[in-house]
């Protein structure tokens, strides 16, 4: 009996003890036990409780990291919007580990020179169309060949199935990761002449096309002359009557002002414009595994911003152009007529194209 009161009476004097020292240490310092015992975590090259934490976010521990991210238009756009949502949710599930700085409006080069930069390693990712990719080879254009599809929904099932299958696994035979898609929209036709009612309207127009194949093609079938005018001097093209129209989606009709500048909207779906997100094949390959698969996870979520984005673009666009007083005349043409008349692009698109693609598009 006495040892063990003996004992008890040693305890409490060391618990006395170790309570004054406790208190002449906070008389005599001004860090708090918390920062106190940081200090003898790092000390001991022991996690702190912050790093703790951050690694407790997602589980997973992420090297430190930057990335830079080019594209051709302006903050206010669906590539913009796409980019913003990559980088927040990169930063933010890695912990701030991982960063993303973002370069828009053509900071870095034009689209296609961005997308020759991704492929030697110079930039990391961007944002390029289905018609800049045709470059690297005609099969990326599958998806935006003429009235192919009808709505978003038709193209996010083939970008979603086996057509993007195909088109990542060629992407890659040239050096490009496809990571995710985005929609730029459905292009409609305006010009400075008559209003569109039927493909015998479209005769001798002078019409503006990016320098690409299907799209050259298709409007030469139409019985159009084409003009591969620089996007960046279409609007002043246009205004002096260098080319009598053009054809792009509705925001991007809107946000460079081109109804300012032309008479006639024709609204006929007459291509799907997409985005392709890509980064280097071979960079993609040297990262680690985890944020490999935090690059896939942030790419899936700007996909989602982008598909939400487009998803009622040309409504919201549209009475913006109306509430402004753009365009005498707004036409909507039966495109049955024109789909058969532009029959000899799928020809010449089946004699160039990747055959898993032109499986994929039932070709």
């Amino acid at each position: 009996m006495r040892k063990v009161m003996k004992a008890r009476g040693m305890a409490a004097m060391t618990a006395a003890v170790l309570m004054v020292s406790a208190a002449l240490a906070g008389c005599g310092n001004s860090k708090t036990p918390e920062t106190t015992e940081a200090a003898a975590q790092q000390e001991a090259g022991e996690e702190t409780v912050a790093e703790a934490a951050e690694k407790e976010a997602n589980g997973t521990e992420y090297k430190e990291q930057k990335f830079q991210l080019g594209y051709n238009t302006v903050e206010d756009s669906v590539r913009g919007e796409m980019a913003k949502a990559f980088k927040e949710y990169l930063e933010t599930q890695s912990g701030g580990k991982i960063t993303v700085e973002l370069f828009p409006a053509g900071t870095l080069g034009s689209e296609q020179e961005m997308t020759e930069m991704v492929k030697i390693g110079t930039l990391d990712f961007t944002l390029p169309g289905c018609s800049n990719m045709s470059n690297v080879d005609p099969s990326f254009s599958a998806v935006s060949l003429p009235f192919l599809v009808k709505d978003f929904e038709e193209a996010h099932k083939l970008q979603d199935g086996e057509l993007g299958e195909a088109l990542k696994e060629l992407a890659q035979s040239y050096g490009y990761k496809i990571l995710g898609w985005g929609d730029l929209g459905m292009a409609q036709i305006t010009n400075n002449k008559k209003a569109i009612n039927g493909v015998a309207d479209m005769a001798g127009l002078k019409m503006r096309s990016p320098n690409e194949e299907a799209s050259i093609k298709t409007f030469e079938s139409l019985g159009c002359s084409v003009s591969t005018l620089a996007f960046s001097e279409l609007y002043l093209g246009m205004s002096q009557g260098v080319v009598d129209g053009q054809f792009n989606p509705i925001d991007a009709i809107y946000q460079q002002k081109f109804y300012e500048v032309q008479d006639y909207l024709a609204l006929c779906n007459i291509f799907y414009y997409g985005i392709n997100f890509v980064m280097s094949d071979s960079k993609f390959a040297s990262l680690d595994e985890n944020t490999q698969k935090l690059i896939l996870e942030a790419a899936a979520e700007a996909q989602v911003v982008s598909r939400e984005y487009a998803k009622d673009a040309d409504t919201r666009y549209l009475d913006m152009i109306k509430e402004e007083g753009g365009f005498k005349e707004i036409t909507t043409p039966d495109t049955g007529e024109f789909a058969e008349a532009v029959k000899p692009v799928y020809d010449m698109f089946a004699g160039k194209a990747n055959e898993k693609v032109l499986k994929a598009i039932g070709r």
